[in-house]
């Protein structure tokens, strides 16, 4: 089963929870800002069966090309799998719209077989090749294994501690003892906040102990999974519902990221989600 899958959607309450004591306080700090919300909204790969509807006939090999002129962001989930060539990131840069942005995923190898220790090489070698992203890069992203527990607290911090400072990073935990035990997540955001580490929010149906509404910067970087259900729709409304707010409390970017199973869908709860965010002043195209 994926994860944070159900078989039964009647037991899932989908309400987003009230944002965490100490998000609005953090905000507060952003809100003199006068720069816009940075709206970055997108999925995980620009593969035509993933995203049915979206490219017209003959549009051939100029796949990134058409993307990237009609969505504005990507989560680079390719990384995951392996670290690509330079010269390919490269290639990914001249070919993409002047606006866009890549957030590519920290490989497997550092975050699933050595889980963030003893993986020095294998980070050298990921950040020389996404740094051809040059100005469209945006976050890089870890999500670590459900297993991956607070027990190694040491281990996420020294790796956070050696990250470069110029290089932008958000972090999915799955463990729940990460959000839920008072003390570990106190200990946690602390660590994120000093160190401008994105807390990545992730919304889907059987881990909504993940939905911890805790940001850590000025930036919101949110998973959304949608289930091939009506309430998919009324969930985006609430997002839309929340971002507004954050806003007006001094969130200045957003990363959000539709992930959605059935292909025929994805563009429809994009297009849904894009509506919604215009309303509220934003000028982002629809599809």
């Amino acid at each position: 089963m994926k994860f944070g899958a159900v078989s039964d959607i009647s037991t899932v309450d989908f309400s987003l929870p009230h944002d965490h004591s100490e998000t609005t306080e953090l905000l507060s700090k952003f809100a003199q800002r006068t720069s816009p919300l940075s709206y970055q909204v997108g999925f995980a790969k620009w593969d035509p069966k993933y995203l049915q509807g979206l490219y017209p006939k003959g549009v051939g090999t100029k796949q990134l090309e058409y993307y990237s002129n009609h969505i504005n962001c990507i989560e680079m989930n390719a990384f995951y799998y392996r670290i690509f060539p330079p010269e390919n990131v490269q290639k990914w840069y001249n070919r993409s719209a002047e606006d866009f942005t890549f957030c590519p995923k920290l490989p497997q190898v550092i975050t699933q077989y050595r889980r963030l220790k003893n993986c020095e090489e294998q980070t050298t070698k990921f950040l020389t090749s996404i740094n051809h992203f040059g100005s469209k890069l945006g976050p890089c992203f870890i999500q670590m294994h459900q297993s991956f527990n607070p027990t190694k607290f040491d281990d996420l911090a020294s790796f956070i501690h050696a990250w470069p400072k110029d290089v932008s990073l958000a972090l999915e935990l799955r463990h729940t003892d990460w959000y839920n035990d008072p003390s570990i997540s106190k200990e946690l955001y602390s660590l994120l906040e000093t160190n401008n580490i994105t807390n990545i929010i992730t919304d889907t149906a059987g881990r909504r102990d993940l939905m911890h509404m805790r940001l850590t910067n000025d930036t919101a970087f949110i998973r959304f999974t949608g289930i091939n259900d009506p309430t998919d729709y009324q969930r985006l409304d609430d997002w839309i519902t929340r971002i507004a707010k954050w806003e007006n409390e001094g969130l200045r970017r957003l990363y959000f990221f539709i992930h959605q199973h059935d292909g025929h869908k994805s563009m429809k709860l994009y297009n849904h989600f894009i509506k919604g965010i215009n309303a509220f002043g934003a000028k982002m195209n629809l599809v």
